[in-house]
């Protein structure tokens, strides 16, 4: 079995874009016919550029191999120019196709993808989303990450989402975020980010946990001061609460407070991974398998978060491509805490996929198909163009000041 073509396709997510402004998914066939799929998850460049690469690499490292060879693939990708370091770009792109290449080995073997890598732990997944704004609300802007500012609001929907199953809710009132950041929160961030808990806990009760995100704001003290102002809430997680180079500071905020720190969304490979852990910086790592290395690279992060008592909550923002892939490695990990969802997964965001993924009162429910369990809808995609200049998320570009 040898791979022989490679297709690329930008998709421009419908309103209201949850999970981003547009998709990057690739689609590998080999010699003999057996295709796979995957979704590349590089937000640094535009998405044409990204095709570029993906062709490229596609060009130097896979064409003609066989699909089975995702060591070797991962080392010449890794190493190519040189390098030999974690690159988000280089990993981005490399997750897309090496997805695409578990997903045609999982089909050869007709096997799910997690029944090749130890066999399903997990017969259902502990899922959560975001308090998204209401019906007809476009998300995301940075300089509104919830697109209301209003606590009870919020505390509504919670509360309706609850009704619906989910057990734990996500939400990040904190304030915008931008390209100078950290910094130290506004009063008016730290009023708001305490009103969001305050009243949301109201609304669930003990029913479900509560999810505090952010987005890299903050300076090490002034993620203390945040965190000491909402302790009395429990929240599960305290998230990226400063941006992510540098380890050893974000260890201090984790020995500081008694709510668990969260991280990993913007970190690739096992090596950055290794250095959160090795400095206990957080205890649960938001491998997102778009971005990290894919999918054997997450599941050697998994496995090596055991050694520290670490858990693993994959990150979904981008598409279903690469949520099927979050799957995939949730139902196979020991140290499953949580999955983020994109609602239901149901409505625009899987206009552009056939199949489904079983979503079940707040529990996702591993596939059986063979591969990821997830086809591109080929006629779907075409009716999709992405015709912005945006990035897939962008921060803001000016300081915030109070």
């Amino acid at each position: 079995m040898k791979l022989d073509t490679l297709e690329t396709f930008v998709v421009g997510n419908p309103p209201p874009r949850h999970g981003g402004r547009y998709f990057i998914f690739v689609r590998l066939t080999t010699a003999c016919g057996i295709t796979g799929v995957g979704e590349i998850y590089n937000a640094t460049f535009g998405p044409n550029i990204c095709c570029a690469m993906a062709h490229d690499m596609f060009g130097r490292h896979f064409d003609g191999a066989d699909p089975h060879h995702i060591e070797t693939f991962f080392r010449k990708s890794y190493g190519a120019g040189f390098t030999q370091r974690p690159d988000v770009s280089v990993m981005g792109v490399f997750s897309g196709l090496e997805m695409a290449c578990w997903d045609i080995i999982g089909k050869a073997a007709d096997k799910p993808i997690y029944e090749l890598l130890g066999g399903r732990v997990n017969d259902r997944l502990r899922s959560y989303s975001y308090i998204y704004p209401p019906a007809g609300d476009v998300y995301p802007d940075p300089n509104t990450p919830n697109a209301y500012n209003d606590a009870g609001i919020a505390a509504e929907v919670a509360a309706g989402m609850i009704a619906q199953g989910f057990t734990a809710v996500k939400f990040d009132p904190a304030g915008p975020f931008s390209i100078y950041d950290g910094r130290q929160p506004r009063l008016e961030d730290i009023t708001l980010s305490v009103d969001f808990c305050r009243e949301i806990r109201a609304a669930v009760g003990e029913r479900a946990d509560l999810l505090f995100g952010t987005h890299g704001q903050f300076t090490v003290s002034g993620a203390k001061r945040l965190a000491r102002a909402l302790e009395p809430f429990d929240p599960l997680w305290f998230e990226e609460p400063i941006p992510p180079e540098n380890p050893i500071d974000m260890a201090q905020i984790a020995a500081f407070t008694s709510i668990p720190v969260a991280t990993g969304e913007r970190l690739c490979t096992k090596h950055e991974f290794a250095r959160i852990l090795e400095v206990s910086a957080a205890s649960i790592l938001q491998i997102n398998l778009g971005r990290v290395g894919g999918i054997l690279e997450a599941k050697k992060i998994a496995s090596i978060a055991e050694t520290r008592s670490a858990q693993i909550a994959p990150h979904l923002y981008c598409g279903p491509i690469v949520a099927s892939a979050n799957i995939q490695i949730a139902t196979c990990s020991p140290n499953f805490l949580i999955l983020e969802s994109i609602g239901t997964f149901d409505g625009p965001y899987m206009s552009a996929v056939k199949g489904e993924i079983m979503w079940d009162n707040g529990y996702i429910i591993p596939p059986t198909t063979a591969g990821l369990g997830l086809e591109l809808d080929d006629a779907a995609i075409a009716k999709m163009p992405y015709e912005g200049a945006e990035l897939h998320l962008e921060m803001a570009q000016t300081p915030i000041t109070p």
